[in-house]
């Protein structure tokens, strides 16, 4: 598994080392640097900064770039604005997903961006469908790494760190110079697209991460690993391919309807996405729950409402302090009310909306005691 330029910088410095490391993603990044509970409360509360080496870019160039990817996946690209990205599918022709992506316009060219684990799928994928087009697609996997920013405090972190940039909305970007010590003459730093609070991702060359690492620790962000970063995850709602998507999944099952867009012409796949807004819905739903965790739940238990088998949990987490556990999975669209108990396994749970409220699960704790 591939060891991150971030990781091979600390295992060769006085750096703050992680606890443990593990396979996340198709990279091996840290799990956690000290208390994963602590780490998840910097990320809701403060300011965490995480290694994001497990993400990759692509670059597609060539005059037919933006016609092709165009036909490629879900989203519009044909009408993307310089600076902007959107979240897309890639499907086969049967409507399952094969890969979820992030697509950004850098006007002389575009970026695709998906995990590590994902990317020699979709660069065969892309490589298939190459005919007569003018149309170069390049891993930069070896050129561009990047770092994670994230919490109510992530911007002003970044701004004492000597990162600046201006307003941007979601999965916008800008190149920046920057005026902190890690010595690259400019990064690029992408605004992300969840709406839990402010998350940056800045994009630069590796030989560059480890001094802006060091720079953002002295800002006063919290190093923190793959588990404090799954649970954000789950109270954001944003699954994971591989694990919340699978490919024999449908598109509108998934409920991220932001990587559909209906106007903008065919692509790969499209002919079954139309069929299912035609007929109005799917059969299952995705969405979150909450339980008070005295029983273990993991991927793969089973919902049960009334006595009957309605779903499946797909991801599962402790909220910081462990007295409640939350989920993400499928339940029968029938039975996916927010605000309705099932059974996870031996656990009482509440369906609840996405993203969580996290605020309104800890009141409801204290309330139940």
């Amino acid at each position: 598994m591939l060891h991150t330029p971030l990781q091979n910088a600390l295992d060769s410095s006085g750096l703050t080392l992680p606890l443990r490391l593990s396979d996340y993603r198709g990279a091996t990044v840290p799990v956690a640097f000290a208390d994963p509970q602590a780490e998840t409360s910097a990320l809701l509360g403060g300011c965490a900064i995480y290694d994001l080496g497990f993400r990759t870019r692509i670059s597609i160039t060539g005059g037919d770039r933006t016609r092709w990817l165009n036909g490629m996946v879900t989203n519009n690209i044909r009408d993307l604005a310089a600076g902007d990205g959107v979240y897309a599918f890639l499907l086969n022709p049967q409507g399952r997903i094969l890969g979820d992506l992030e697509a950004f316009n850098l006007g002389e060219s575009l970026i695709v961006e998906t995990d590590r684990s994902q990317a020699e799928k979709i660069l065969s994928t892309f490589d298939h469908f190459i005919i007569m087009d003018d149309v170069e697609v390049v891993d930069l996997g070896d050129q561009m790494t990047a770092v994670g920013v994230s919490g109510p405090k992530a911007r002003e972190t970044l701004r004492a760190a000597g990162v600046e940039f201006p307003e941007m909305r979601p999965l916008q970007f800008h190149t920046v110079t920057c005026d902190c010590e890690c010595g690259c003459l400019e990064c690029t730093v992408v605004r992300g697209g969840d709406m839990l609070h402010e998350t940056f991702e800045i994009w630069l060359a590796p030989a560059h991460v480890k001094p802006l690492w060091e720079a953002l620790l002295k800002a006063g962000a919290t190093p923190v690993g793959s588990e404090a970063l799954q649970t954000r995850r789950i109270l954001a709602g944003i699954p994971l391919y591989g694990v919340d998507i699978r490919e024999r999944d449908l598109p509108q099952e998934t409920e991220q309807m932001r990587a559909l867009n209906f106007n903008k012409g065919c692509y790969i796949g499209q002919e079954i996405v139309e069929r299912i807004r035609s007929r109005g819905a799917v059969h299952r739903t995705f969405t979150g729950f909450v339980s008070e965790g005295a029983a273990q739940v993991s991927p793969g238990t089973k919902i049960v409402a009334d006595g009957k088998e309605v779903g499946e949990i797909t991801s599962v987490a402790a909220l910081p302090g462990g007295e409640r556990i939350i989920a993400l999975g499928y339940v029968r669209r029938e039975a996916g009310m927010p605000g309705r108990e099932v059974m996870l396994g031996e656990n009482k749970a509440v369906l609840t909306a996405l993203p969580m409220n996290l605020a309104t699960i800890q009141s409801e704790a204290v309330e139940a005691r």
